[in-house]
């Protein structure tokens, strides 16, 4: 993390913060859509079952809901009045909004669907056959999965990977309403420069914003070259 008089860029130690703790949140966030959505995604492709249409469309709620919608109703979830924020706080004696564990929880419901989509794609774009040859070999199904399916599918997962990365560094009314902007706890990019802008330091927010740019850029063109190498696969 910078040190308090640190400047690179024309931007401050406070910035790098914020873009430091914005970092963190994606990479965590990543990580837990990846253990959680694969599985997800999986069953929501080969699931025959009657809730699965319903779970499906939740999973992708958040794409066209408004962000201050769910960061409202997760901040009524999250409250110390109302489980599971009150059973957070029994378990470990602190509550979970405006806490950096409260802002990965938020990250990772609103990036699902762009996490699991990718993934639902990437696993049916495997051909059966192959699936079909390893299981009548003995292999168990979870063992298929893992061993088979998911590294034939890795350049698919990687692309929704790394889009449900740049859709956190993104974030902005969901991680406003329950983080608020306490520095180097809740204060991501996203609203650090929505606070330059309040205090109409344009070249600061201008420099903050074409780091932010560059970097989602980025991102976006790994996405692009891993979806068209799979396609030409």
């Amino acid at each position: 993390m910078p040190e308090s008089g640190f400047t690179f860029l024309g931007l401050g130690a406070p910035l790098w913060q914020a873009l430091w703790l914005t970092l963190r949140l994606a990479a965590i966030t990543t990580l837990v859509l990846g253990v959680l959505g694969l599985p997800l995604a999986n069953w929501l492709n080969r699931s025959r079952s009657r809730c699965a249409p319903f779970i499906e469309t939740l999973v992708a709620l958040p794409i066209v809901l408004p962000p201050t919608v769910i960061g409202f109703y997760l901040l009524v979830a999250f409250s110390p009045n109302h489980p599971p924020g009150s059973w957070w706080r029994d378990l470990t004696g602190a509550p979970l909004s405006f806490t950096f564990t409260g802002l990965v929880i938020a990250s990772v419901f609103y990036s699902l669907p762009f996490a699991v989509q990718p993934f639902q794609a990437a696993l049916r774009s495997v051909a059966q056959e192959l699936l079909d040859a390893a299981t009548s070999l003995g292999t168990s199904p979870r063992r298929v999965f893992w061993r088979v399916h998911v590294p034939l599918a890795w350049r698919g997962i990687a692309a929704g990977l790394t889009l449900a990365f740049a859709h956190t560094l993104g974030e902005f009314g969901v991680v406003l309403m329950i983080g608020g902007s306490i520095p180097g706890v809740t204060k991501v990019a996203s609203i650090a420069l929505y606070d330059e802008v309040q205090q109409l330091a344009y070249p600061t927010a201008h420099a903050f914003a074409a780091v932010l740019l560059v970097l989602s850029f980025a991102l976006l063109l790994i996405v692009t070259l891993l979806q068209r190498r799979n396609q030409g696969a």
